[in-house]
């Protein structure tokens, strides 16, 4: 039986792309049309911003497990949550969660150590970039990480909180996007983290520098996988 799949949303954009790939992307396995049952939850996004920008993290951790619990009572057997910064609050919520959950940093450390990188640039929000979430999960894997320098952590938050999540995407932060991805090449890098749900909608890989890790997308795929499990 299919398993039904539960989304702790958070920013509409991250949200929508990975409902959509899980939608689209299941057709491979289940045949035209169908995909596995889904129930999406989530709070205000001002909600979840008055508590990151204040550092309270275990507010954060609450409004996780208030969707878990939603979407729970809807039916499903697991929950994902397409947004990598309240990941941080990951750890306060999810001995309390009703159902079991998918991690986004280790869905992504395990695609790195599958495709066999040994260092990864980190993009995402000034918290991922400066926290401890993906440096404690590529740890596991004996992965190396850097991320870009201050003014560039700045300005990348900027973009996504003033541009991307409100499904502002210019050119201009695009090709910006790619010079820090170039930077991170000619450190040594060998693949890139778009650990912000929404960075794959402005990064291409078709022009990258870097190959990219879709934060998004993998962790999409990994709840189909999971869904089909028997």
């Amino acid at each position: 039986m299919v398993k039904h799949i539960g989304i702790v949303a958070c920013s509409a954009e991250g949200a929508s792309l990975c409902y959509r790939t899980i939608c689209i992307e299941s057709q491979q396995e289940l045949g035209e049309y169908r995909h596995p049952e889904i129930t999406m939850h989530t709070p205000s996004f001002s909600e979840y911003m008055v508590n990151i920008r204040t550092g309270r993290w275990d507010k954060v951790a609450q409004l996780m497990l208030l969707s878990s619990q939603k979407v729970a009572q809807a039916g499903a057997d697991f929950a994902i949550c397409p947004d990598n910064t309240i990941h941080q609050a990951f750890d306060l919520m999810v001995s309390k969660s009703p159902i079991p959950w998918l991690h986004i940093a280790e869905v992504v450390g395990e695609k790195a150590r599958e495709m066999g990188y040994m260092k990864l640039g980190i993009l995402g929000t000034v918290y991922i970039m400066t926290g401890l979430m993906y440096p404690t999960s590529l740890k596991k894997f004996d992965i190396t990480f850097e991320i870009p320098e201050k003014e560039d952590r700045e300005k990348i938050n900027n973009i996504i909180f003033k541009e991307l999540v409100n499904g502002i995407f210019t050119e201009k932060s695009r090709l910006y996007f790619n010079e820090i991805i170039q930077k991170f090449k000619n450190s040594g890098c060998d693949a890139v983290v778009l650990g912000c749900t929404e960075i794959p909608l402005i990064v291409d890989p078709n022009d990258c520098p870097l190959p990219t890790l879709d934060s998004t997308r993998l962790l999409a795929r990994a709840a189909i996988r999971k869904a089909l499990e028997i």
